[in-house]
């Protein structure tokens, strides 16, 4: 489960939306959780609803001249409804004069109440995108996840095999580091999961024998990235026999691994003395472009064989 708390989300935002508190409440002591979030019918931020809540509700000022034209006893209902909701947090946007009679609710039930100059619309977008992408289901997953010619692949492996020297590798020929060891997925949306290094391992390579790199000091900061869209995973693994020669030469069948409900395709590299890693990886990331664009070698050479064979 993934927890927002409406006092980090203040922290997170007040400078890119100029927030202000208007109430008393700090918001340290309401969440929005993921589980209650996707048993509800709700949605997380939109503006005033009191027929189906949302978790966050804007006002912008129709919001305020609504509630200001209603007789004080349907107000009283309005308010009422509101405090009884799933309502976590109040955000006036672009409102010149919040009403007291909304501060003094806020401040009686402990709601958070900000305020923003900003036009709703625009404070929407940035928050439901802050909300989503923070309450997205997350997993962890032990490889080195890099940035090879533009596409997000993470190198996983028994211990041992070589991915962080293949990684520096890579990186030594322009590829740019998101995570060694320890990388955090989020599903942030139907097919599309996002990849980021944990803080305190951010920048640094651990290989045997030279200990811990940071990445960013040697190479430069385009040799690291912040997070990257995970497109493919390849997995690195010594043959079991030791006999490459007896090994699948052409794998007909797309592989794909599944993560949080996503499928990743994958392709498995055997690790055996005198193999280019890097260039198979290289290959494998433009390989992977070159599908998405339509063009599969293998199915080509299949279907040239078959007209040979049929003389045509």
């Amino acid at each position: 489960m993934s927890k927002v708390n409406i006092r980090q989300l203040f922290e997170d935002k007040q400078q890119r939306l100029q927030l202000c508190r208007v109430g008393s409440s700090d918001g340290s002591k309401r969440n929005i959780d993921s589980d209650n979030v996707n048993t509800s019918n709700s949605v997380l931020i939109g503006h005033l609803n009191l027929i189906h809540p949302n978790w966050v509700q804007v006002f912008s000022q129709t919001e305020i001249d609504y509630l200001h034209n209603l007789s004080p006893e349907k107000r009283a209902r309005a308010f009422k409804k509101l405090e009884q909701s799933i309502t976590s947090c109040l955000i006036a946007a672009n409102v010149e004069n919040i009403p007291q009679e909304l501060i003094d609710f806020a401040d009686q039930y402990e709601i958070p109440l900000f305020s923003s100059p900003m036009p709703s619309i625009h404070l929407m977008w940035l928050i439901r995108h802050y909300l989503a992408t923070e309450l997205a289901e997350s997993t962890t997953r032990h490889g080195v996840f890099l940035d090879v010619l533009g596409v997000g692949v993470l190198i996983t492996g028994e211990s041992a095999v070589g991915k962080s020297e293949l990684g520096l590798e890579l990186i030594s020929r322009g590829n740019g580091l998101v995570a060694d060891d320890i990388v955090e997925l989020r599903r942030i949306g139907p097919e599309a999961l996002e990849g980021n290094c944990p803080d305190l391992l951010r920048d640094f390579l651990e290989l045997r024998g030279l200990g811990v790199l940071n990445i960013r000091t040697m190479f430069g900061e385009t040799a690291v990235r912040r997070k990257k869209s995970l497109k493919l995973i390849v997995h690195l693994h010594r043959p079991q026999s030791g006999d490459f020669s007896q090994m699948e030469r052409l794998p007909l069948n797309a592989t794909y691994q599944e993560i949080l409900g996503v499928n990743i395709s994958t392709v498995n590299i055997p690790v055996v003395a005198g193999r280019n890693l890097a260039v198979l990886v290289e290959a494998a990331a433009r390989n992977f472009v070159m599908q998405q664009r339509g063009i599969d070698s293998m199915q080509e050479f299949i279907t040239r064989h078959d007209q040979m064979l049929l003389g045509e």
